[in-house]
């Protein structure tokens, strides 16, 4: 059995065993999220390929979300039972093969099923990677999940970036996703080795989950509010400035990777500025800025205006869970863990229900129109801030501390 890698080194210096492992997961996140906008930017071509509508494509899309939520509970009790090394390192392999299966799917039903699985393994992937760097976190003794994160939006930039030099240059999706595989498959088992078992602990009595009442309810709906953002972002940018804006699919995929840039840039910087603004008028700015950033590009309809707008949303919401989660640990009379799940829960919602909305309501009217609505939710967001993340109804010893980012990955 690998011995536990001690916490600190002389000094309160992580000792080297403990660097490599951050690499490594670091890593483990930087891949998932280039292997995530690897497929998001080839939905352009997939809804050409099948014919389907819109809404169709929506229903199709829901497929993964509906795969990530029966996977969750059962990858809770994987990572217990195996611990979070063994199942990242398993679960990663298993999504990196599953990306070109959309691709090549002969029919609607089969592109249903592969979203399924590919969905279940991301999700799986999501818990395993997460329980991970909580591992890593703890024997650091200071917060540095904020960072995991960062690079997670990294590599979904870093992924649109590349699908979209590949269509840039002629390369088919096949071929980019499997070159892709192929490159992320050896990346992420050069990193095995340098994960941490977990330390043993004893388990706790407390419940695992509250219902969602009170300030825990206002809490988790911001959170609802902001990942359905991203959940539109993610897979109607592409669509928005291919079918509306009639931009090529090179063009298209820069509406994603401008979103995680800006997510990416925010996640990096969002503990510095919360500390300089506070964490109410950091949300408040950012939602403001992203509705109106969006908004407007939307109503002129340029293709470089839409993806600034694109841009800002990713800048908006790149900071409100890590707020969020840092609010819910801190509220009087809640133990922090069940808190914390009430409002993930609350919150993974709206990233599932944001993609399918979309599509139902530009079904029923028109694309630009449905992201229109990303635009309301990032308004009331700015609107509800002050209001939920009042400072006097958390703990006031830890109402200045740093936000941390969650422990689970959207």
């Amino acid at each position: 059995m690998t011995p536990i890698a001690p916490a600190l080194g002389e000094g309160s210096r992580p000792v080297p065993v403990l660097i490599r492992a951050r690499w490594a997961v670091s890593t483990i996140f930087f891949i998932n999220g280039l292997v995530l906008a690897s497929w998001v930017s080839h939905i352009p071509a997939v809804k050409a390929r099948h014919a389907i509508s819109d809404g169709q494509l929506g229903l199709v899309l829901l497929s993964m979300a509906v795969g990530s939520v029966f996977a969750l509970p059962l990858a809770g009790w994987l990572v217990s039972r195996f611990g979070s090394r063994r199942m990242t390192a398993f679960v990663a392999v298993g999504f990196c093969l599953t990306l070109s299966l959309p691709i090549i799917s002969a029919n609607v039903e089969l592109l249903a099923l592969s979203l399924m699985l590919l969905g279940a393994c991301n999700g799986t992937l999501d818990v395993s990677m997460n329980a991970q760097a909580i591992e890593v976190e703890r024997q650091y003794q200071r917060s540095i999940m904020s960072s995991f994160h960062g690079l997670f939006s990294l590599g979904g930039l870093a992924g649109a970036t590349i699908a979209g030099l590949a269509l840039w240059f002629g390369v088919t999706p096949l071929q980019h996703l499997i070159v892709t595989t192929l490159l992320a498959l050896i990346v992420v088992v050069s990193v095995f080795r340098r994960l941490l078992p977990e330390a043993r602990q004893a388990e706790s009595r407390h419940p695992t989950f509250v219902k969602p009442r009170g300030m825990l309810l206002g809490l988790g709906i911001l959170a609802f509010l902001g990942l359905l953002a991203e959940g539109a972002m993610a897979d109607w940018s592409a669509v928005y400035l291919h079918d509306v804006l009639r931009t090529d699919s090179a063009t298209a995929a820069a509406g994603f990777a401008a979103c995680s840039l800006m997510m990416a840039a925010g996640r990096f910087s969002g503990d510095r500025l919360a500390n300089r603004f506070g964490p109410h008028q950091l949300l408040r700015i950012s939602g403001t800025m992203a509705a109106i950033g969006l908004g407007s590009g939307l109503l002129i309809g340029e293709p470089f205006l839409a993806i600034v707008g694109f841009g800002l949303v990713g800048l908006g919401i790149s900071n409100i869970i890590p707020i969020l989660f840092s609010a819910a640990g801190r509220l009087h009379g809640v133990a922090a863990g069940p808190a914390l799940a009430s409002v993930a829960t609350t919150g993974y919602l709206g990233f599932l229900a944001g993609p399918p909305l979309i599509g139902l309501v530009a079904e029923a009217s028109s694309l630009p129109l449905a992201l229109g609505l990303v635009s309301v939710c990032c308004a009331l967001i700015a609107l509800s801030a002050g209001s939920v993340l009042h400072p006097l109804r958390f703990q006031p010893e830890l109402a200045a501390l740093p936000t941390p980012t969650a422990a689970v990955d959207y």
